[in-house]
C-alpha cells in the first residue's frame, strides 16, 4: 500500500514538472524575435547615391542672346552670338564672340551717343573654382568714339583663346564706355559706363577628360 502511494506521488510530481516546463516555454520569445540568432532577418544595405553634376549654364545655347543694359540716360540693346558651333567650343579652340549694339536716350533732345571703348574679359571656371582671367580685349574708337545712337549701331567680334582643360564654362565680362553729348550742338560730353556678362559652356572633346 505504501509503495502504491509513493508511486502515485512521483507520477503526480512528474506531471506538474512537465506542465511547468510547458508554461515556461510558452512565456519565452520566439527565436525570430531574438537578436543575434541565425534566423534573424538580414538588412539590405541601401544603394549608394551618386551625385549628378549640375548642368552647365550656357547663354548661347540657342545660338544667340539679347540683353538690355543702361548707363545713366543711355539704354543699350546688345546682341551676342558666335559663328562657332557650341559643340566646338573646346578648351583649345579659338572661340569667337560677336556683339552688335544700338542705343537710345531718355529724354531724347537730339544729342548723340558714342561708344568710346568696349572691353571683354574672359574668366574660365568650373563647378569648384574660377581660373585666372584671360588677357582683356579692347576696341577703342577715335574720339569721340563710335556713333551708336539708333538707327546707327556698333558691331565687333572678340575671341576667347585657350582655357584650362578642366574648365567647363567661361564667363565673358563686358564693359561699355559711352560719351553722351551734353546738348545737340555741344562739343562737351558726359561719360557713362555699363557692364554686362554672359556665360558660355566649354564642350568636352574626345581628348578632354570629363572632369
Amino acid at each position: 500500500m505504501g509503495h502504491r502511494v509513493r508511486r502515485g506521488r512521483a507520477a503526480l510530481g512528474a506531471i506538474v514538472a512537465g506542465a511547468t516546463m510547458v508554461v515556461l516555454a510558452g512565456c519565452g520569445s520566439p527565436p525570430w524575435a531574438q537578436g543575434g540568432g541565425q534566423d534573424a532577418p538580414s538588412t539590405t544595405p541601401s544603394a549608394a547615391v551618386v551625385p549628378v553634376p549640375a548642368p552647365v549654364p550656357n547663354d548661347l545655347s540657342s545660338g544667340s542672346t539679347e540683353r538690355q543694359v543702361t548707363a545713366g540716360a543711355i539704354a543699350a540693346t546688345v546682341n551676342y552670338w558666335s559663328t562657332l558651333a557650341m559643340d566646338r567650343w573646346t578648351p583649345t579652340a579659338l572661340k569667337p564672340v560677336s556683339i552688335s549694339m544700338a542705343t537710345t536716350v531718355t529724354p531724347d533732345d537730339g544729342q548723340k551717343v558714342y561708344l568710346q571703348r568696349a572691353t571683354m574679359t574672359a574668366v574660365p571656371g568650373n563647378e569648384a573654382q574660377s581660373f585666372a582671367p584671360l588677357a582683356p580685349q579692347t576696341d577703342q574708337g577715335n574720339p569721340p568714339g563710335y556713333l551708336v545712337l539708333s538707327p546707327y549701331s556698333y558691331s565687333q567680334t572678340f575671341n576667347v583663346g585657350e582655357v584650362p582643360a578642366d574648365a567647363t564654362y567661361v564667363t565673358l565680362q563686358f564693359t561699355y564706355e559711352f560719351l553722351l553729348q551734353t546738348t545737340p550742338t555741344s562739343s562737351e560730353f558726359a561719360k557713362q559706363t555699363a557692364s554686362d556678362s554672359i556665360t558660355v559652356a566649354i564642350a568636352r572633346s574626345a581628348a578632354t577628360p570629363a572632369g
